[in-house]
């Protein structure tokens, strides 16, 4: 099993378009392909951008998504990095991918540090051969 912090909006592409590359990837958490790696601030995040009335995506969703998440996979202590960051609110996602030796799967690359363990929902089915 492949440790995975999936930037919040993978999750958001997953429940948006349920045949897309994110919600193959999200697909592959309750298959125990992958073990999402999270802590307390993701998963806030992670309910408060997935709740928004503009998405208006399902509540019965969201929890199922949501406990799942937490039930399969696994909350990280992690400290915070020095690293420059783009925005700044990406770098918890960062920070758990870092410590957890996990791969950090995003939509939005360039608002991380160019580094190897930072994918695309793209990229990592293709060189993790999901």
């Amino acid at each position: 099993m492949i440790r995975v912090v999936l930037d919040t909006n993978v999750l958001v592409s997953a429940i948006w378009s349920k045949d897309g590359t994110p919600a193959k990837v999200v697909h592959l958490i309750p298959d125990r392909k992958i073990i999402p790696c999270f802590c307390d601030e993701i998963l806030y995040e992670y309910e408060i951008v997935l709740l928004r009335s503009k998405f208006n995506f399902p509540q019965y969703q969201i929890t199922a998504l949501l406990e799942n998440i937490k039930r399969l996979g696994v909350s990280c202590a992690v400290s915070r990095s020095d690293t420059n960051m783009s925005d700044e609110s990406d770098r918890i996602f960062y920070d758990v991918a870092r410590e957890s030796k996990a791969i950090l799967i995003t939509g939005n690359t360039k608002h991380f540090p160019p580094e190897p363990f930072i994918m695309t929902p793209t990229e990592f089915m293709q060189k993790c051969n999901m």
